[in-house]
């Protein structure tokens, strides 16, 4: 099969589908917050949305926040991460990751990932952790579940806080149980990529009273839930959402494994062209490349067919050898 950089046939000759989607339900939502006036952080479909997020996770409490970058740092202000404290971080992640701890005056320790699934490695994570070790941040890279059981053990040995940054992750499956729930917090963004999106946005889910204290008091100017309007009882500062969306992503979380079946297909079709008819079909040989899509611990099968692993397709890694690949005919 011959790329179509050095003259094959291109793979799509047709647009993929269209993200984010849409329909008449977030039109409804997004009108009766318009109508209703209550268009601010305090309107009752922040409530209703993160109630509905907290419910899809099956966690206790969940604070929406502006975007999942603040979230990150919303949960190590709650777990007292401050000024030299040391956080350990994967070398491969998006740049919030590490930049939210030095919003915390923490510092970011880098730490070596596993080449088959882009996920933090337990074993240099390990390694990394130093006296002044407090935090782990495990990424669900693409929406692969990072090795959760391994992680737990390794915080608890430790005696360090464990924080998930499923923002590729939302309603991945480990062992069973929603990511989200293995950690003392885990944060999720809704940028405009994401599988639950309104365009920006994150959110804080935890199954501690005292982190959703916190975290909520962080975002809301230090305030107390039932306090004064001008009751500061700490420092915080205004994370909040508006009430908009909070709509659209209420109706996100009820579509939401609809969007992530959508997702997944054209994940699939734009690596692989695959058709309704042929889903079953090997991915192609193309010299060069090398699919990086599952996870493979010893002794169980790759990430997607443990039957108490569920991967959401956020992306599909790949990697690509330039030296293999055939160059293209460089015409005088």
């Amino acid at each position: 099969m011959d790329l179509a950089l050095v003259g094959g046939n291109p793979v799509r000759t047709h647009p993929f589908p269209a993200w984010p989607s849409f329909g008449e339900d977030e039109a409804n939502s997004l009108l009766e917050v318009l109508r209703n006036g209550s268009w601010g952080g305090y309107s009752e479909k922040v409530a209703e949305f993160e109630s509905a997020f907290s419910a899809l996770h099956r966690t206790k409490y969940a604070v929406s926040c502006a975007n999942g970058t603040v979230a990150l740092e919303s949960a190590l202000h709650a777990v007292g991460i401050s000024c030299g404290d040391e956080v350990i971080v994967p070398a491969i992640t998006f740049v919030a990751t590490a930049t939210s701890v030095l919003l915390c005056h923490g510092v970011p320790v880098f730490a070596d990932i596993d080449p088959a699934t882009l996920n933090l490695s337990p074993a240099a994570a390990e390694h990394a952790i130093s006296p002044r070790t407090r935090a782990i941040i495990v990424v669900h890279f693409g929406g692969q579940p990072a090795d959760m059981d391994a992680f737990q053990s390794l915080a608890e040995r430790h005696h360090i806080a464990l924080i998930e940054d499923a923002a590729h992750a939302h309603g991945a499956i480990w062992r069973g149980l929603p990511v989200g729930n293995f950690g003392v917090a885990a944060t999720f963004s809704f940028q405009g990529f994401k599988l639950v999106t309104s365009g920006e946005g994150g959110i804080v889910i935890t199954n501690s009273s005292e982190v959703a204290e916190k975290v909520w008091g962080y975002c809301n100017q230090g305030r107390r839930k039932g306090g004064g309007w001008f009751e500061h009882f700490t420092l915080g500062t205004n994370y909040r959402i508006t009430g908009f969306q909070a709509a659209d992503r209420a109706n996100s979380c009820a579509r939401a494994e609809r969007r992530v079946f959508s997702r997944t297909v054209a994940l699939i079709l734009r690596l692989h062209d695959f058709s309704a008819r042929s889903a079953s079909r090997s991915p192609p040989e193309l010299p060069g490349f090398s699919s990086l899509s599952t996870c493979r611990v010893p002794g169980r099968q790759p990430g997607d067919r443990d039957p108490g692993t569920a991967r959401r397709r956020y992306s599909r890694a790949t990697r690509l050898s330039l030296s293999t690949l055939p160059q293209p005919a460089i015409q005088e």
